[in-house]
């Protein structure tokens, strides 16, 4: 246990900005990836081992999804292996900042297994609702939806990212944060987008196994999701725009 302690009080000198975070990663899912990561460490296990973990953690509530009738015990059971999966997954960078073993391969390993996790989340919710849910074949169409707001949400993500390193690497002088942007990093800003965030999307099936509420719950973050999505395109594609201009 005193490792444990030890690494954890060295962990909080290897923290990431939690500039534009959702509220559920910036006060829980962080926390709760810090014991783990800790863990790790005493451990000895790599970031690739904690991301493999985080993976089958992740993709078994997803599987458990769309095979188990959902009842509140199998409920409780997918969240508890959904959040565990999510927590494990800040967990494994917070641990390659510690040892400095991060890599490129380890990124990419990293955003593999969570494109793949919204891949197939909400391809599970609907397999899940057809075989067990009654509701009319039109309530179908939520999940796939969410599907591709999800995907088309991480996609718009990683770009916007990659081309702003690009940039960065282009031109590598250091200018100041944009004032319209500063206000991303405040808690206002991170309870607002909470909808977004995957972790709060696996707390919501807790309540699987309750048909009404989790049908109601599900499509509200979907239509969410989509309006957020609409909202982040504009100021991505006008971020990205802007870095053309100062080319």
């Amino acid at each position: 246990m005193s490792e444990i302690r030890a690494a954890m009080t060295l962990l909080k000198q290897a923290q990431k900005s939690s500039k534009g975070a959702a509220a559920y990663s910036r006060y829980v899912n962080r926390p709760l990836g810090r014991p783990l990561a800790a863990t790790a460490y005493v451990l000895k296990m790599t970031p690739t081992q904690v991301t493999m973990v985080s993976a089958l953690c992740t993709l078994t509530g997803v599987v458990l999804i769309a095979l188990l009738a959902p009842t509140l015990w199998s409920s409780i059971l997918v969240t508890a292996l959904l959040v565990l999966g999510y927590a494990l997954d800040s967990a494994d960078g917070q641990l390659a900042r510690l040892t400095g073993t991060g890599s490129l391969a380890g990124e990419w390993l990293d955003h593999f297994f969570d494109s793949l996790k919204l891949a197939t989340i909400h391809l599970a919710v609907l397999v899940c609702w057809f075989r067990f849910y009654e509701i009319e074949d039109h309530w179908l169409l939520v999940p796939l939806a969410f599907a591709a707001i999800a995907n088309t949400f991480f996609f718009g993500i990683m770009a916007a990212d990659f081309l702003r390193r690009i940039h960065r690497l282009q031109a590598p002088v250091q200018t100041a944060e944009a004032p319209r942007e500063a206000w991303r990093s405040g808690s206002l800003y991170s309870i607002a987008v909470i909808p977004t965030d995957y972790g709060f999307l696996s707390l919501a099936f807790v309540l699987l196994w309750w048909q009404d509420g989790f049908v109601f719950v599900y499509t509200a973050l979907a239509a969410i999701n989509a309006l957020m999505l609409c909202l982040a395109a504009v100021r991505w594609y006008r971020s990205i725009r802007g870095l053309g201009a100062d080319a």
